[in-house]
């Protein structure tokens, strides 16, 4: 991927644990690599297809001097996801220095390095309370509506029966590709609070309610813990996640099973077919 470069900008700001640091202030030294494709910047010469590094730089100016944080991690982190929410950079890479650092030592400075970026996940989104069709179409406004998320594509609703036995009306689903800056961990909570906003309630396991929306893929990322599971732990035998999803991402590939979706709806099909 093509960059754009920002070089030591130096700042003057008020970051810093110590009281005095916020009060006094100290020189702060940001750089920072701004990743896109700059194809087409370098054929029409058109500054509208690239990014302006002065207004690029004067964001990095604002953030450090108009917000005061304890931490250089927590100011990296404000800058880089800044520049990802104002830009049509795909990844950043930011530095900051601190080369007033009050640690009473010789040392030509400290720094923290960071790297954000845009990630793709598929989520499976359904519902069988109430108005399903309105719980799905809330859901993608109000993922749409974050400022971290965007969504790219959605399937096509598809109804069908309940899956895991508990005797329920038909669902309603869905899978969504969307565009993120959030952690998986960030983004589960944001899922959950989506969940919560439309009425959730979790009493019973595979039970009926009026929305649910589960990471299936996140990037390549392969995660198992008791927070969170990605690849989603039964995608691959569920058709009501697979149809949707194969409609709008066909050939992405289960990190796990290094099988496509396309392939894993293809031998769901098989599997159903094989028992009648």
């Amino acid at each position: 991927m093509d960059t754009i470069h920002i070089k030591k900008l130096e700042v003057f700001a008020n970051h810093g644990v110590h009281p005095e640091e916020n009060v006094l202030g100290q020189k702060f030294v940001i750089s920072a690599d701004l990743f896109l494709d700059l194809h087409d910047a370098g054929e029409t010469d058109d500054l509208t297809t690239s990014v302006h590094y002065g207004h690029a730089a004067l964001l990095i100016k604002e953030v450090c001097e108009n917000t005061t944080f304890l931490l250089i991690e927590r100011l990296a982190e404000e800058i880089a996801n800044s520049l990802l929410l104002k830009f049509p950079v795909e990844k950043v890479r930011v530095v900051v220095e601190k080369p007033w650092a009050p640690v009473k030592l010789p040392l030509e400075t400290v720094s923290v390095e960071l790297e954000r970026g845009w990630h793709t996940a598929y989520l499976s989104i359904g519902s069988n309370m109430g108005d399903t069709k309105q719980h799905l179409e809330t859901a993608i406004a109000m993922l749409n509506g974050n400022e971290c998320c965007r969504v790219m594509k959605a399937s096509s609703f598809l109804t069908t029966k309940p899956y895991g036995g508990v005797e329920q009306a038909d669902f309603l689903n869905a899978c969504l590709e969307i565009k993120t800056i959030l952690s998986p961990y960030k983004l589960l909570d944001l899922l959950h609070e989506i969940e919560n906003s439309e009425g959730r309630e979790r009493i019973i396991r595979w039970g009926p309610r009026t929305l649910d929306l589960d990471i299936l893929l996140y990037d390549n990322e392969i995660i198992y813990d008791d927070v969170l599971k990605i690849p989603h732990i039964d995608m691959h035998n569920r058709r009501f996640v697979l149809e949707p999803l194969c409609e709008i991402a066909p050939y992405a590939i289960h990190p796990v099973l290094g099988t496509s979706v396309m392939k894993l709806h293809e031998n769901l099909r098989e599997k159903e077919n094989s028992t009648f």
